[in-house]
């Protein structure tokens, strides 16, 4: 007989419950809402707000709109979407994540404040994510984002140093990076870094290497567009080489499944609770 056990650590993180909650509470109201971009990397999370009436667009398709309510993700936007929305009469649902808003603010404090010596503001983070376009928007796109300690040749070492993060990038390169910077930087240059990883985020890190290593088999569920969920599976890796990541319980390979096994059930920040217990369902009926 198998054990199943979902992992009571996975699912959503606050500012994608928050995000989905305020687009489930407009979607009742009955009137069109568009969402700027997925609302959540999870493909089946999104068909399901999509038979509801949420409907994804594009950042070109946002600036032809007129007089509607487009919701605002977690990941957050640059200015130039909120400048957008005043020109066309748009209502701006605004889901960012605290945690992200106030990082924006902290980037467009300091690209603002003047200073005798010519500065540079760094991000630690994926090129092209959502996240980390709305914090490069802060600065008139003039950051420099690295997406590992492989890049940090492309900081100028003998300018004033402003280092910032995705909010769910890995906190152990984040402090090689600073280590590495506090090496290699020139003597009279300032160097302040701010430690902007979510540690709703960071904390599950060791979690689910616990989780992962418990188990004989894990099925870590996740959208394969998931930042975080890159992270926290190579995590799973790292803990128990007999885990495997799906998108949902269509991709479960049951011939992996032996009578007497522990198998585990995780996933990312961006993964509902429902597909994780829709998971564990499937390979119950399977064995019964």
């Amino acid at each position: 007989m198998i054990h199943v056990e979902i992992d009571e650590h996975s699912g959503f993180c606050f500012g994608v419950t928050t995000a989905i909650r305020k687009a489930e509470e407009e979607l009742l109201r009955g009137a069109p809402l568009y969402c700027l971009g997925d609302i959540v990397h999870n493909g089946m999370e999104c068909d399901r707000l999509r038979h509801m009436g949420l409907i994804a667009i594009n950042h070109d398709e946002f600036a032809q709109l007129r007089n509607v309510r487009v919701l605002l993700r977690a990941h957050g936007e640059p200015p130039e979407t909120y400048d957008t929305a005043r020109r066309n009469g748009i209502d701006i649902i605004d889901a960012t994540c605290p945690v992200v808003l106030n990082i924006q603010k902290r980037i467009k404090q300091e690209y603002d404040t003047p200073s005798p010596h010519p500065k540079q503001i760094i991000i630690y983070g994926q090129k092209g994510h959502a996240e980390v376009l709305g914090l490069v928007g802060q600065t008139d796109g003039t950051a420099i984002v690295i997406e590992s300690i492989k890049e940090i040749d492309r900081i100028d070492f003998t300018r004033d140093i402003y280092l910032y993060s995705q909010t769910t990038k890995s906190l152990d390169e984040f402090r090689l990076i600073v280590e590495t910077i506090k090496q290699r930087i020139a003597p009279d240059v300032k160097f302040h870094y701010y430690d902007t990883i979510c540690r709703q985020v960071s904390n599950r890190l060791a979690n689910i290497r616990a989780f992962a290593a418990s188990h004989d088999l894990v099925f870590f569920v996740c959208g394969r567009k998931s930042s975080n969920g890159k992270v926290l599976y190579q995590e799973c890796l790292k803990a128990n080489l007999n885990s495997y990541h799906i998108e949902g319980s269509h991709e479960i390979d049951f011939s992996l499944i032996k009578d007497g096994q522990s198998i585990g059930i995780c996933g990312a920040t961006s993964t509902p609770k429902w597909l994780m217990e829709e998971c564990k369902q499937a390979i119950i009926i399977h064995n019964s």
